[in-house]
């Protein structure tokens, strides 16, 4: 983002840059922005962004993997996502390993290509509190 460059500007950019179109985002009526799981695929495709994945705890009820995302010009982000049946819809709780690999790539990917910054998240954040249009 330049000095010149409103948060809304760069939202814009970044959204455009990146090839996601409407249905890809979402305006929570919380004041902030997510991006579905299709349009975190679309970043990564788009950008080349590599993945590499490490669960870093596997109990029964509880999962935490590791993220790594990487670009030879943008860097290297490493981030972590976690599912457990407390913070999983019923259905996602059934499926802990895939939640938190959705989480933590959804985390590591904004960002790595500079939504965290500007207030975006990953619909797999939300999984419990939001409803999609």
């Amino acid at each position: 983002m330049s000095e010149k460059e409103t948060k809304k500007e760069t939202l814009r950019r970044l959204f455009t840059e990146n090839g996601l179109v409407k249905e890809d985002v979402f305006e929570d009526r919380r004041g902030f922005v997510i991006i579905t799981r299709t349009g975190i695929d679309k970043i990564v495709r788009k950008n080349g962004i590599s993945l590499d994945y490490e669960i870093n705890a596997l109990e029964q009820d509880w999962v935490v993997m590791k993220c790594e995302a990487s670009h030879p010009d943008m860097g290297c982000i490493t981030s972590f996502g976690e599912a457990s049946k407390d913070n999983c819809t019923s259905m996602a709780a059934k499926f802990p390993v895939a939640m938190a690999e959705k989480r933590a790539k959804s985390r590591a990917v904004l960002m790595l290509a500079g939504f965290y910054e500007q207030g975006v998240f990953g619909q797999d954040e939300m999984e419990n509190n939001v409803e999609f249009n």
